[in-house]
């Protein structure tokens, strides 16, 4: 079955409405309606609009009269109206609400939801990412399994963090000096990278972390080589600053950097951004002879690398190869994120870059953000300190790598020929071609059963159409992607 949430939501009272009092408008001068009648028609009004609601609390007669700068007797007499006309109910335990009787109005469309505005808005970015709709099965990639966040040990930690009230003035823009230290403690064990916690940038996400490279980096025209398959919301943040983007090929091995050189001699590039640890969405890893070519011809031509290592932790078969970080410190920004450890709701990312660049981001940082959660930095700081994160990626590695096995074997019972793929040596999804099924359509027969998939046009760099699923094993156990892969089956049959 797709994932249930732990417990269902409580039930709102309105309580919470009522203690905010209630905004009207009054007109006080000797030609206007009296203030009673202004009064009970501006709430019958927001009862009409769906701005009130069906057994939603109004403010206590003092409270009202105080927020509105009446008599009480004012209001008493405009609630008695309202009774009469039967707006209201009043009952000795509950106080006055909006009557249950009434049915429920669609809330009015504001100004805003209209899409109204007197001046000219620049045009936005064209992908914006969408929540998973409740009950579905989510073959995404990338997508954790949240039942088995340590939540009880980051709980306790929160609470300690927030006992100490310095956590809830204004830190440093570069994020807590504690998580600072320990993600250099951890990048240094895991990736070998030789950092202090100074060389670090805390950030909402890698997705924020990518965002303000593009900003401290880039200018208008500038041109920027990327993936030919790849990750859409960093192509987004590249390009918001203006910046020409221009797609190079992946193949098996990952970016084929005979066409970047080929391109770097035609055009003056001033980044390239790429997944090069496992390649964004083939799973691919560029190896070493690719690699060390790669950092020459960024030296030669005097380029950044933007290296997205966004799942690092989760390798399955030998040795981790080190990022490029760790090799051309100097040509590298380098970017991570603990979503795919952790949580994504956590919204905790970092970075790393040469000390200009750096200083240049955390400036940046001050007027986008100011700073992160102090809160939940110096939490998840002691989680990193006493070894509880990394007791949960061992835990999760293990994990998903049954998953990951499940799911090819499974995949290969059912399917065939229809999927081909390799299996991933790394991450959390597997990069499937397909054949004889037009791949959009099957994704599209897949939603309607509750199913999501990503079919290969999301990461086209172009849009078109490509014969790829790709196919996540992360999120659910090996019954939930049972079913799973079985509804998709059915989905394949139906078209």
């Amino acid at each position: 079955m797709p994932q249930k949430t732990d417990h269902k939501p409580r039930a709102r009272t309105g309580s919470g409405e009522a203690r905010w009092g209630h905004a009207l408008a009054l007109d006080a001068t000797p030609q206007a309606q009296p203030l009673y009648v202004q009064i009970a028609e501006a709430i019958s009004a927001d009862v009409r609009r769906g701005v009130l609601r069906p057994g939603q609390a109004l403010p206590g007669s003092r409270s009202l009269a105080r927020d509105l700068g009446v008599h009480r007797n004012t209001v008493l007499a405009a609630l008695r109206e309202l009774e009469k006309q039967g707006f209201l109910m009043t009952e000795p335990a509950r106080g006055t609400r909006i009557s249950e009787q009434l049915p429920v109005q669609p809330l009015a469309p504001s100004v805003r939801a209209r899409g109204l505005a007197d001046f000219p808005v620049p045009r936005a970015p064209s992908f914006r990412v969408m929540a998973t709709p409740p009950g579905h099965f989510t073959l995404l990639g990338g997508v954790p399994d949240l039942r088995h966040v340590p939540t009880a040990a980051l709980a306790r930690a929160y609470r300690r963090a927030l006992g100490r009230r310095a956590n809830l003035g204004y830190g440093d823009p570069a994020g807590s000096a504690a998580l600072r230290a320990g993600l250099a403690t951890m990048l240094a064990r895991t990736r070998g990278l030789a950092l202090t916690s100074d060389d670090l940038v805390v950030t909402r996400g890698s997705q924020m972390a990518l965002d303000l490279v593009a900003r401290a980096l880039l200018r208008p025209g500038d041109v920027v080589a990327v993936e030919g398959l790849g990750y859409r919301p960093a192509w987004e943040a590249l390009r918001a600053t203006g910046a020409q983007l221009v797609p190079v090929p992946v193949d098996e091995h990952g970016l084929q950097v005979d066409r970047l050189a080929a391109l770097a001699e035609r055009v003056p590039l001033r980044a390239l951004y790429l997944t090069p640890h496992h390649q964004y969405p083939s799973t691919a890893v560029l190896g070493a002879p690719r690699r060390l070519q790669l950092i020459a011809l960024a030296r030669q031509h005097r380029f950044a690398l933007i290296e997205d290592d966004y799942d690092h932790e989760f390798h399955y078969e030998g040795r981790p190869i080190l990022p490029l970080a760790a090799r051309a410190p100097e040509s590298v920004a380098y970017v991570g994120t603990l979503s795919k450890v952790l949580a994504p709701g956590l919204r905790l990312g970092w970075l790393v870059a040469p000390s200009p660049l750096r200083e240049a981001i955390i400036a940046r940082r001050s007027v986008v953000d100011r700073q992160g959660d102090l809160v939940l930095e110096e939490a998840l700081a002691e989680l990193l300190d006493e070894g509880e994160v990394a007791r949960h990626v061992l835990r999760m590695r293990g994990l998903y790598e049954q998953r990951r096995d499940f799911m090819v074997e499974r995949l290969r019972e059912i399917f065939g020929e229809t999927l081909s793929f390799t299996v991933p040596r790394g991450g959390m999804a597997l990069w499937a071609r397909v054949r004889g099924v037009d791949v959009d359509r099957w994704a599209e027969a897949a939603a309607s059963r509750k199913v999501l998939v990503q079919p290969g046009r999301l990461f086209s760099f172009d849009r078109r159409a490509r014969p790829f699923l790709r196919l996540g094993y992360g999120a659910h156990d090996e019954t939930e992607l049972a079913r799973a892969i079985a509804l998709l089956n059915q989905a394949r049959h139906s078209l």
